[in-house]
C-alpha cells in the first residue's frame, strides 16, 4: 500500500500579482503531478498559501504609505484569483499572516530554543540613520560580488541567485532611504548549520533519482561549507519572537525562511481542521507509529533549492532532536525544482516590464490553452523559453489538430453513421487490435512518466495516443468502407471512441476543462475528480479499458478546441512591448548595456534550382536517446507522418534527450543515409542559431508529414 503523500508548492510572495514564470515553476508542475495522483487513487494532500511576511512587504507598505497588512490582503487575494482562474486545485490554500500560522511557527521555534537547539550571536548589523531601523536582508540592496549585478538584496542575488548576507554586497545602501548604513550591536538566534552539516550530508546521500541541478547546488554549498544562519531579523512586520523566551525579544520577529516553509505545516492543520479531524495532519506530516513514513514532495523553483533542502530539513531535524519521545516528523523525499522560464528569448522581469501576467493572459485565453503551451515546455532540466508563436503553433498544431481532430473524427462518424451510438466491435482486424493495445498501454506509460517528475515526457505522450488514434483512422479509412465494409467502419469507430473516452481521463491532469466538455461530448460519466472532490468513480488505469458499453449513446459532438487566431498572439506581443518601453530607462540600461553578438554572416548566393531538391517536411520527435558511442549526438526517432525515422543530430550540449521529445521540427527528408559511429541517420533536423551560439528547433505548424515550402 502507497504512503501517504503530502505535496507542498513553494510559497508565492504576497507582494505582486502572479505571471507565467511563477505558474511554470512551482505551481502548474505540482497541479499535473497531483491531478495525476489523484485519478490513480493515491492517498494525496497539496497544500500552499501566500507568503506574507519579510522586508520587502515591509519595504512596499512604506513607500505606498500603507500598512503591510493592506498589502497582503490585497495580493492574497489576486494570487487566489489567478491560481483559481488556471484551474490549479491546491486541497487547501492559507496565508502566513493567519492565527493558526502565527501558533504554529511559534510553538516550533519555542521547542527548538527549550532544547538549545539554536545559537545566540550578538553581531554587529546595517542600520539606516535615516529611518532608525535595522536594515534586515531586503532592506539593504548593492553590487553582487559574485556576478557584479548593482541591485542584489542582502539575501539573495536575483540576477546570478546566490545566497548572499548584507555583509556581502558591495557599497551597500538603504532601501529606505537610500542612505549609506553604518553598523550597529544586536542579537539574534541561529540555526547552526555547521553543525548540522555531517547530518545534513548522510540525509542527502540517502535521496534516490533527485535532480541533477539540485544535487549540485546542494553539494556545493556542502563543499563550501556550510555556516550558521540568522533564524530571527530586526523588523515590526512579521511573526514576534515568542516573548517568553529568554533575551532581548523586544521588535524581533522570526525570519522569513524560518516561517514560510513552516506554512506548508500550519496549512495542513488548517485543511483537517476543515475536514473535521483537527490531528489529520499528522498523518502527513510525521512518522506512524508502525514507522510507515509519508512522503513530502517539495515543488519549487531552483532559487529556493537551498531553503528546501538544507535550512528547512535542518529546522525539522532540530525539531525532531528536540522532542526526541514524540513523534517525529518526515523530511522531504523529492524536491523537483525546476529552472526558470524566460519570455521571448529575454529573461522574465517584472521591474522592466518583460512579464505576462497570469490575470492578463486568461483574459486573452482560455486556460487550458495556457496550461497546455506551459506543459510541454516546462523548465525540467534547464530555462525554458515562451514565445507567443510557440503558444500558438502549440495549441494549433496539436491540441486542435491532432487532439480535437481525432475527438472530433471519431465522435462525428459515430453521429453520423452509427446512429449516435457505440457500434459492435466484431472480429476486429490486426489494426483495431493493436491501437487498443496501444490505449491499454498508455496509463502506465504516461503514469510512469509523472511519477518520475517526467512531466513533459507525460504530457507528449497523452498527445502521442491522439496522434496514432488519427494514424489508425487513417489506415483503417472508416469513410471508405462504410460503403464497401459496414462492419469494417463500425469496428473503426468503436474502436476510435474507446481511445478518444480514454483521452478524456488522461488529459485530465493537463487541460481538465477539455477533458471534461470531451466526456460531455462522449456521455461519459462517473470519472473520479482530479481535484480532490471524492475518490470514487473511473479512475487511471481504467482509462486503458474498454469504457463505452456497445449501444452507449454518445452525446452531441462539437469543437473541442477553438485555434488561436494570428491578431490574438500579436495582441499580446504588442501590450508586451508596449510595457516593456513604458519601463523606466534606468531599469532597461542593465538589460542593453552588453552590445548584442554579431550576427553570422550570409553563405554563399545560390540559385532558386539549387533550392528546391530539399523535401522539408514536418515531423515530431517521439522518442529520444544518447549516442552510445559519440558525446556530441542525440539520437531521435522522428514521426515524419508516413513513417518514423532514426535520426542523428549534435545537439547533445544543448539539449537532453528527454527535452525535445513531442516537440515539432522541420527534417529534410531526403537527405541520403548517412551511418555515423555505427548508427543510420536518415535526414536531418533543422536547428536555430542565436547570436549567442544557443541552438532552438525550428518548430513549424501542421502535422506530421506536411509539406515545408
Amino acid at each position: 500500500m502507497s504512503r501517504p503523500l503530502l505535496v507542498t508548492s513553494a510559497l508565492p510572495y504576497a507582494n505582486g500579482p502572479l505571471h507565467l514564470g511563477h505558474l511554470a515553476g512551482a505551481y502548474l508542475p505540482a497541479d499535473l503531478f497531483v491531478r495525476y495522483q489523484r485519478l490513480a487513487g493515491r492517498d494525496v494532500v497539496w497544500v500552499c498559501g501566500s507568503d506574507e511576511h519579510g522586508a520587502a512587504i515591509e519595504i512596499r507598505a512604506r513607500r505606498e504609505g500603507v500598512t503591510p497588512q493592506s498589502i497582503v490582503d490585497r495580493y492574497h487575494a489576486e494570487l487566489k484569483s489567478a491560481f483559481d482562474g488556471f484551474g490549479i486545485a491546491f486541497d487547501t490554500y492559507g496565508r502566513t499572516s493567519s492565527a493558526m500560522h502565527r501558533t504554529t511557527s511559534q510553538d516550533l521555534f519555542r521547542s527548538i530554543e527549550a532544547a538549545d537547539g539554536f545559537v545566540r550571536k550578538t553581531t554587529t548589523q546595517l542600520y539606516d540613520p535615516e529611518a532608525g531601523l535595522f536594515l534586515a536582508d531586503r532592506f539593504v540592496q548593492g553590487t553582487c560580488p559574485v556576478c557584479g549585478y548593482p541591485d542584489a538584496y542582502g539575501d539573495q542575488c536575483e540576477n546570478c541567485g546566490s545566497t548572499l548576507s548584507p555583509d556581502d554586497l558591495i557599497e551597500p545602501r538603504s532601501a529606505l532611504s537610500g542612505a549609506t548604513p553604518e553598523t550597529r550591536e544586536t542579537t539574534h538566534w541561529y540555526l547552526p548549520l555547521g553543525d548540522l552539516q555531517p547530518q545534513l550530508e548522510a540525509w542527502i546521500g540517502t535521496r534516490e533519482n533527485w535532480k541533477p541541478n539540485v544535487l549540485g547546488q546542494v553539494k556545493s554549498w556542502f563543499q563550501a561549507g556550510l555556516a550558521d544562519r540568522s533564524m530571527t531579523r530586526d523588523l515590526d512586520w512579521g511573526i514576534p519572537v515568542p516573548p517568553e523566551v529568554d533575551g532581548e525579544t523586544e521588535g524581533k520577529v522570526l525570519y522569513v525562511w524560518f516561517d514560510a516553509p513552516i506554512g506548508y505545516l500550519s496549512a495542513t492543520k488548517e485543511w483537517a481542521e476543515a475536514e473535521g479531524d483537527a490531528e489529520l495532519w499528522r498523518r502527513y506530516w510525521q512518522v506512524h507509529p508502525d514507522g510507515t513514513e509519508p512522503e513530502l514532495v517539495h515543488f519549487i523553483g531552483k532559487d529556493n533549492i537551498v531553503f528546501h533542502c538544507l535550512t528547512f530539513p535542518a529546522i525539522l531535524m532540530t525539531a525532531n532532536a528536540a522532542q526526541p519521545t514524540l513523534p517525529q516528523f518526515t523530511l522531504p523525499t523529492q524536491v523537483p525544482a525546476n529552472e526558470f522560464l524566460n519570455l521571448e528569448g529575454r529573461k522574465l522581469s517584472t521591474s522592466r516590464g518583460w512579464a505576462v501576467w497570469a490575470a492578463e493572459a486568461l483574459d486573452a485565453f482560455d486556460a487550458d490553452l495556457l496550461r497546455y503551451a506551459l506543459a510541454v515546455g516546462l523548465p525540467e532540466t534547464k530555462d525554458a523559453d515562451f514565445t507567443w508563436s510557440d503558444f500558438q503553433n502549440r495549441v494549433n498544431g496539436e491540441l486542435a489538430d491532432v487532439v480535437g481532430n481525432f475527438a472530433n473524427r471519431a465522435l462525428t462518424f459515430a453521429a453520423r453513421f452509427c446512429d449516435g451510438q457505440v457500434p459492435a466491435l466484431v472480429d476486429p482486424t490486426e489494426a483495431d487490435r493493436a491501437m487498443l493495445d496501444a490505449l491499454a498501454a498508455a496509463p502506465a506509460a504516461i503514469g510512469e512518466a509523472y511519477t518520475a517528475y517526467r512531466l513533459r515526457e507525460a504530457v507528449a505522450l497523452t498527445v502521442d495516443l491522439a496522434r496514432k488514434g488519427n494514424q489508425y483512422l487513417q489506415e483503417t479509412e472508416p469513410w471508405k468502407t462504410r460503403k464497401t465494409d459496414e462492419q469494417a467502419m463500425r469496428n473503426s469507430v468503436h474502436v476510435a471512441l474507446q481511445v478518444t473516452a480514454g483521452l478524456s481521463i488522461l488529459l485530465d491532469p493537463v487541460v481538465p476543462g477539455i477533458a471534461a466538455r470531451l466526456r460531455e461530448m462522449l456521455a461519459l460519466t462517473g470519472v473520479r475528480s482530479s481535484t480532490g472532490a471524492g475518490t470514487d468513480g473511473l479512475g487511471w488505469a481504467d482509462a486503458g479499458t474498454a469504457l463505452l458499453d456497445t449501444g452507449h449513446p454518445i452525446g452531441e459532438p462539437g469543437i473541442l478546441v477553438a485555434k488561436v487566431e494570428d491578431e490574438a498572439v500579436e495582441a499580446q506581443r504588442q501590450l508586451l512591448a508596449d510595457r516593456s518601453a513604458a519601463a523606466e530607462p534606468s531599469d532597461l540600461a542593465t538589460e542593453t548595456d552588453e552590445p548584442a553578438a554579431p550576427y553570422t554572416a550570409l553563405s554563399d548566393e545560390i540559385t532558386f534550382d539549387q533550392f528546391t531538391p530539399l523535401d522539408l517536411r514536418v515531423g515530431r520527435i517521439v522518442a529520444a536517446d544518447l549516442h552510445p558511442k559519440a558525446d556530441k549526438l542525440l539520437r531521435f526517432d522522428v514521426d515524419l507522418g508516413f513513417e518514423t525515422r532514426q535520426i542523428l543530430s549534435g545537439v547533445r550540449e544543448w539539449f537532453s534527450p528527454d527535452e525535445l521529445v513531442g516537440t515539432q521540427v522541420v527534417v529534410v527528408a531526403n537527405l541520403a543515409p548517412r551511418t555515423i559511429r555505427g548508427l543510420e541517420s536518415n535526414g536531418m533536423i533543422l536547428f536555430a542559431e542565436d547570436r549567442d551560439g544557443a541552438l532552438k528547433p525550428v518548430v513549424p505548424h501542421g502535422e506530421p508529414g506536411a509539406v515545408v515550402r
